[in-house]
């Protein structure tokens, strides 16, 4: 199943999801709104549209107030919208981006090192198939 379209303003709502789930409206209110300044009104819509969409559930227990957690693997929503932002700006082309990256992005040397050492694993993996 491909994960759901979550839009910028939704992704702080679910990585707040997937840091500590479930939680009520009122907790993912009080983890977001002093940084985003989002009404309580605001973050509750997100999570109605989160659950319209399919990434998050209500866990309702009696005598409680509803829960939301979420329902998609972060790693599945990133690896979607990764290929959605290099089909868009890229031409669905790798080396473009990598190459963008290298050039103007402030990488560390021991990044440098580290996504080196991740295309030679690549490389190496290719090979063997």
């Amino acid at each position: 199943m491909e994960p759901p379209n979550i839009s910028e303003a939704e992704w702080p709502v679910m990585e707040t999801l997937w840091d500590a789930s479930p939680l009520t409206a009122s907790e993912v209110a009080k983890a977001l709104g002093p940084a985003h300044g989002w009404a309580d009104n605001t973050i509750r819509t997100m999570l109605t549209r989160l659950v319209n969409k399919g990434a998050i559930e209500i866990r309702e227990v009696a005598g409680s107030p509803k829960q939301f957690a979420p329902v998609v693997v972060r790693d599945d929503c990133v690896r979607a919208e990764s290929e959605s932002f290099l089909k868009r700006i890229f031409r669905g082309s790798s080396k473009p981006l990598l190459l963008h990256f290298s050039r103007d992005a402030s990488l560390t040397p021991e990044e440098v090192r580290e996504l080196k050492r991740f295309l030679d694993e690549s490389i190496r993996s290719t090979d063997s198939h």
